[in-house]
């Protein structure tokens, strides 16, 4: 027989491929051939029924886990709370409202106190088959693709997408929203989920609810509005921003013809009710005369957030700022000849609490806050940190160090007022800012001992270890954070961390387990005395006060930036202010250093600051957010200078001529014919005494 006569063969045996593994021997498999014998065999001979319940199970598992997957990633109970974070009204230490900022957010509505008529516009533009689907409605999709009326999403929809997702608009975004909406649907009444629809959606002119939006265009609650108002409320929600009637009174108008259209379309109610609905009349009142941001309300807020509740209602919460030294503050910048550059001014109480600030000298022409966000190289400031690590290891200020020119080396710094000598000690040489002490004495005591007492001292920001230029202030810092650690010195405890609001006063255990530090009563006297040997005989001679005082001056390389930081003040008066003037674009300045213009803003501050603390108690005004408000930063001011530091500004209807006699502050006011002249007392005594002193010690010296 021909091997073709053998392939005919029904009764030849099959080969060994072809018989099933999974069968009593013998068996032959009937899917040997085709797209099945790429599967197990064990799974060839599967029936499509069996095939159909696998993949049922498979498809339910995967929803289990998608469900459970929500469950952690999207919690219901997050539909129940603001989808923005609600307003906080800041507020001055003395109730003086300073920002009021965030989404205008009242309580949720429930669907049972609100009329028909309130309920059914919404329903009627943006979800009509509302009661009737499970979540997602093609009929609904297909009506807005061809009609243009109503959204192609549901209501259920809307509220998974802006209480749990992005705005994006992918189609895995959409897949989830749809998910949700089924999720929401299974475990909510519709009535829940209209209701957290309502409370949540934005309805323009920053008012997230419909309760807010109510308030706010129509001065009433939901459960009183009038049909026609509800139906131009349900008519913002397509694109709140855009048609809000404050602002686009005419869009509004349109989009509410739509609206009643959708109503006697959905057979709420008939053509000639709808045409007996006028466009309603606004009725604002809500009037914001409260400042959105300040520099210190910028800084201060999203502390307020992280300790405000999720909540609905609005919140109102006492800051440190003292709006008195905040207005002595935007004086003493104010009077400084600041030319183009810009200015930074912060203080602060040796516990860290911050009574004022002022971040540049215009906030609404620059909110960038230079207390805070600006890392500017703090100069010779940083020397506090090198001699207090050198007192720490055992120097004193009476030891010498040497002065003289480096000659040699790679680094050679030179000292800024070209002035050498073989030796000087280390009181002096902190005090005329000596270049060439400070580094040989970083060299002494080594980088690991300055970084470590900067870092005691709360500094965060990065230092270099073993760049001797660090001694010169080259590592970069906030303002901010170089004052508090200035604070730190005056409190004698360390770090200081510079805060908001009031804290609690820590009781003995908390402060036995905070890690806070104190220093060597030697070595605080001692690095003391330095610092009030830089401004009564150094460098910083400009912000000499009639009480004890101490501070650093501090200029870097072209004389970029320019700082003073100090502290003064006994007990619960005392204050910490650190002062910065610089370009922001780094640009050098015209001949400013921290000796100059931020020693003197710093002593006019504290001597008002000081002064107002002795003065009799003010009443106290009530903590009314609506109550009148004192400006917190500096305005915008007609300010002429007219030479020889001598400058006229005119604000409010009045002339003030500003100058500097011999180193006294001079303001003459003329308003409305009169001429009233405020001179620095305390200044003029200082200056009259320095004369004296120097015409005694002239008559003292021999002639010739």
């Amino acid at each position: 027989m021909s091997q073709d006569d053998d392939d005919d063969d029904p009764y030849a045996p099959l080969p060994p491929s072809q018989y099933r593994s999974d069968a009593p021997f013998g068996t032959p498999d009937r899917y040997a051939t085709g797209w099945r014998r790429f599967m197990p065999r064990f799974l060839r001979n599967r029936s499509w029924w069996w095939w159909i319940s696998r993949m049922v199970a498979s498809v339910l598992f995967v929803f289990i886990l998608l469900v459970a997957y929500l469950a952690i990633t999207a919690p219901l109970n997050k539909s129940l709370q603001p989808i923005a974070p609600p307003q906080i009204t800041l507020l001055a230490a003395d109730g003086t409202p300073i920002a009021r900022n965030g989404a205008v957010v009242d309580e949720p509505v429930q669907v049972a106190d609100l009329p028909d008529h309130v309920i059914q516009p919404f329903l009627a533009i943006e979800d009509r088959r509302f009661y009737d689907h499970w979540g997602v409605d093609p009929r609904g999709i297909a009506r807005a693709a061809f009609t243009g009326v109503g959204g192609g999403s549901t209501i259920t929809q809307q509220l998974a997408k802006f209480t749990f997702l992005t705005s994006e608009q992918t189609l895995t975004r959409k897949a989830r929203e749809a998910l949700i909406a089924f999720w929401l649907e299974a475990w909510l009444t519709k009535d829940e989920i209209l209701e957290r629809y309502l409370s949540n959606a934005y309805f323009g002119d920053n008012m997230y609810g419909l309760r807010a939006a109510s308030l706010h265009y129509f001065y009433r609650h939901p459960e009183n509005l009038r049909p026609e108002q509800a139906a131009m409320l349900a008519g913002l929600l397509q694109a709140p921003s855009r048609l809000a009637p404050t602002r686009n009174p005419d869009l509004a108008a349109q989009r509410y013809s739509l609206v009643k259209n959708a109503l006697v379309a959905a057979g709420y109610i008939t053509q000639e009710q709808a045409d007996a609905m006028a466009v309603p009349e606004l009725d604002v009142r809500t009037v914001n005369d409260v400042p959105t941001g300040t520099y210190f309300a910028d800084w201060a807020l999203p502390f307020a957030r992280e300790n405000a509740e999720a909540t609905y209602s609005r919140q109102t919460l006492t800051t440190t700022l003292d709006s008195r030294l905040q207005d002595a503050a935007r004086r003493a910048i104010e009077r400084a000849p600041l030319g183009s550059a810009q200015v930074a001014l912060v203080a602060m109480r040796p516990n860290g609490e911050v009574v004022a600030m002022v971040g540049g000298r215009d906030y609404s022409e620059s909110a960038f806050n230079r207390v805070t966000q600006a890392r500017r190289q703090p100069g010779s400031t940083f020397k506090l940190f090198v001699y207090l690590a050198a007192l720490r290891n055992g120097w004193s200020p009476d030891d010498v160090i040497d002065n003289t020119e480096f000659t040699a080396g790679s680094y050679r710094p030179g000292n800024h007022n070209g002035r050498y000598s073989e030796t000087i000690t280390l009181r002096d040489a902190f005090a005329q800012s000596s270049n060439v002490a400070a580094v040989r004495l970083f060299n002494a005591v080594g980088s690991e001992a300055v970084i470590e007492t900067a870092r005691d001292l709360g500094v965060t920001s990065p230092l270099a270890t073993g760049d001797p230029s660090m001694a010169l202030g080259t590592s970069t810092i906030t303002l901010l954070e170089l004052t508090a650690a200035y604070a730190a010195v005056a409190a004698d405890s360390f770090p200081v961390e510079p805060h908001a609001f009031v804290r609690e006063e820590e009781s003995w255990l908390d402060w036995l387990t905070s890690g806070q530090g104190s220093f060597n009563r030697s070595d605080h006297a001692d690095i003391e005395d330095m610092l009030r040997a830089a401004i009564n005989s150094g460098t910083g001679r400009a912000a000499t006060l009639s009480v004890a005082n101490f501070g650093k001056t501090g200029t870097t390389q072209d004389n970029r930036d320019a700082l003073f930081v100090g502290y003064a003040g006994e007990g619960e008066n005392r204050l910490v202010v650190g002062v910065w003037v610089g370009n922001d674009d780094n640009s050098p300045l015209a001949g400013v250093t921290g000796g100059g213009v931020p020693a003197r803003i710093w002593a006019n501050f504290m001597r008002a600051a000081l002064g107002a603390a002795a003065a009799p108690p003010q009443p106290t005004p009530s903590p009314d957010p609506s109550g009148p408000v004192q400006p917190q930063d500096v305005p915008k001011l007609d300010d002429i200078p007219l030479g020889d530091g001598t400058r006229l500004i005119i604000r409010d209807g009045e002339a003030i001529i500003v100058s500097d006699i011999d180193g006294v502050g001079v303001e003459a006011s003329i308003r409305d014919g009169g001429v009233s002249l405020e001179v620095d007392e305390e200044a003029a005594k200082e200056a009259a005494r320095r004369r004296l002193e120097e015409e005694l010690r002239r008559e003292a010296e021999p002639a010739g």
